[in-house]
């Protein structure tokens, strides 16, 4: 069962990249979610973010002090997706999680491959962690956008099936999936 709906979710914003975590240039992507989701959710919320490297200890520590300490409901990352050596970010997913949901990456692979045909390279995925949904999304800002519209419809569903928050969103911007009761 969801939480009451009168407590505000908490929503983990993580970016994972070596550069914007050493200051060498300006994260991007953590304020491409927190503005998607802002413009998403009609509910109440607080991000809790980190900008971290790609390290795979790195992202599984943070990964699970979003969801065991921090009792983020849903943790949203953005980096380390690719092909590269140093794309570590679904690794350590997997590591944390207990539920694998492949679907999501599934969906924003079939999403992105719309508008450029590496989206095939991406690794984006999803899972679970006790009451907490970690989704995994590409870098850049427009990517970002796109695949959380692509995904979005069904996250307040399967938050509700976790015992995760209640999210409402915004109807005129996106509409959420629930089955009728």
């Amino acid at each position: 069962m969801a939480k009451d709906p009168a407590v505000a979710a908490r929503i983990g914003i993580v970016t994972i990249s070596d550069r914007a975590s050493a200051g060498v240039y300006q994260d991007l992507g953590g304020p491409a979610i927190r503005a998607t989701l802002s413009e998403f959710l009609r509910s109440a919320w607080q991000d809790v973010s980190r900008v971290i490297p790609d390290e795979r200890g790195t992202i599984e520590a943070a990964l699970m002090e979003l969801c065991d300490r921090e009792r983020c409901d849903l943790v949203v990352t953005t980096g380390g997706t690719g092909p590269a050596p140093r794309d570590v970010t679904p690794e350590a997913t997997e590591a944390v999680c207990t539920k694998m949901m492949p679907g999501f990456g599934e969906l924003m692979r079939a999403t992105s491959l719309r508008f450029v045909p590496t989206a095939i390279l991406s690794r984006q995925t999803a899972g679970i962690r006790g009451n907490s949904l970690i989704v995994n999304l590409p870098g850049k800002p427009k990517s970002i956008r796109e695949c959380l519209e692509a995904v979005f419809p069904a996250i307040p569903y399967c938050l509700d099936l976790i015992g995760a928050a209640y999210l409402e969103t915004n109807e005129a911007v996106i509409k959420a999936f629930r089955p009728k009761t």
